[in-house]
């Protein structure tokens, strides 16, 4: 397995022109939906990758690759994961679902590794 940082932003565009200006990063990759929006993005911090994606932000989460997405989900289900979000196919190649632990936190975990 490997562990990649991951962050959400409700404009994942506005994001990366953000953090590429104040901070340095580079853009490694960008993914954008059916309606043209970046839903995805790669960046660059050194040798490391960052994952951008759409949704609530609330500070960074961790992203988990994963040989078998299904498998792993249903072991997480039967151990009590509360899923948070249910197997979905990405515009990017990967095929994830999201958990919450006992505590609230939000692990993400698929099949893509950047």
């Amino acid at each position: 397995m490997k562990v990649y940082a991951l962050a959400r932003y409700h404009d994942c565009a506005a994001a990366v022109d953000f953090l590429t200006g104040a901070f340095g990063f580079e853009v490694r990759e960008l993914s954008k939906n059916d309606e043209g929006v970046v839903s995805h993005a790669e960046l660059l911090v050194g040798d490391d990758v960052i994952m951008l994606g759409l949704g609530s932000p609330g500070g960074p989460g961790v992203y988990v690759a994963v040989d078998d997405a299904d498998a792993h989900h249903d072991r997480a289900r039967k151990a009590g994961a509360r899923i948070t979000m249910e197997l979905v196919d990405q515009p990017y190649g990967s095929r994830e679902y999201a958990a919450a632990d006992p505590e609230g936190n939000i692990w993400f975990f698929g099949t893509y590794r950047p």
